[in-house]
């Protein structure tokens, strides 16, 4: 079963008048372990689609970023049409939203475990891919992402590195891509090298949660944490 179909077996328990963000409320009180890649899925259509808003306008290009993020066969378009209309029309604002969803992946008050870290780093980066998708980095978008960033817990150092993958001419420091201090030991830079490597390979991703159809958000990730290992060993082998 696609992760479309799952997705409109999920939507189709919406009564009428109901918001999107519902689904989340439902997915959260399942008495099994909720679904993570419908939650992640939904999470980025939804997201993006408020993000999207946040200039002022949609453009076709933000619509199209979705079709690069996700595999989506012609026949399960109006599925993922249907879940980016709901999004648009949801009355609950984009923080309220991204609460829940970060709640999908972590009790208040809790710490993040590295895989849900991950996920949710995963979730922000397909949030970047669609603000760039026009070219152009909006203030309003940069803000909007940035509380995002702040909801999911993630910190301002984890925001930046991210910002510089995405916007071109965005300061950029090999080391905070890799997570580790200008002074670590060169066995602690490969040590977390291979980690973030290991951690972005498709496999990973989808045992976490993110859908097949989306791990192409690994590609320009593993393009950074290669590019910033290179430097770095250049840097210390002069």
């Amino acid at each position: 079963m696609s992760i479309w179909t799952r997705i409109a077996d999920a939507l189709s328990a919406l009564a009428t008048g109901e918001g999107l963000s519902v689904v989340f409320d439902r997915l959260r009180g399942v008495e099994t372990a909720p679904d993570k890649s419908v939650a992640f899925t939904i999470a980025v259509i939804a997201l993006g689609a408020k993000m999207a808003k946040a200039d002022g306008h949609v453009t076709r290009h933000e619509v199209n970023a979705f079709r690069q993020i996700f595999a989506i066969p012609d026949e399960e378009a109006a599925n993922a049409a249907r879940v980016f209309n709901l999004a648009r029309q949801d009355v609950a604002g984009f923080d309220a939203y991204a609460r829940k969803v970060a709640a999908m992946f972590r009790a208040e008050g809790q710490a993040l475990c590295a895989d849900d870290r991950n996920v949710l780093i995963d979730l922000l980066e397909g949030l970047f891919h669609i603000a760039m998708a026009d070219g152009d980095f909006h203030p309003a978008e940069d803000a909007f992402l940035h509380e995002v960033a702040r909801i999911f817990g993630l910190d301002d150092r984890c925001y930046g590195t991210m910002r510089a993958r995405f916007v071109e001419g965005a300061p950029r420091d090999p080391y905070d891509v890799l997570g580790v201090a200008a002074n670590a030991p060169m066995n602690q830079v490969r040590a977390a090298w291979r980690q973030a490597v290991k951690d972005s390979h498709p496999d990973a991703m989808i045992a976490r949660g993110v859908p097949a159809e989306a791990v192409k958000l690994a590609e320009r990730r593993l393009i950074a944490i290669n590019a910033a290992w290179d430097e770095i060993s250049g840097q210390r082998a002069a």
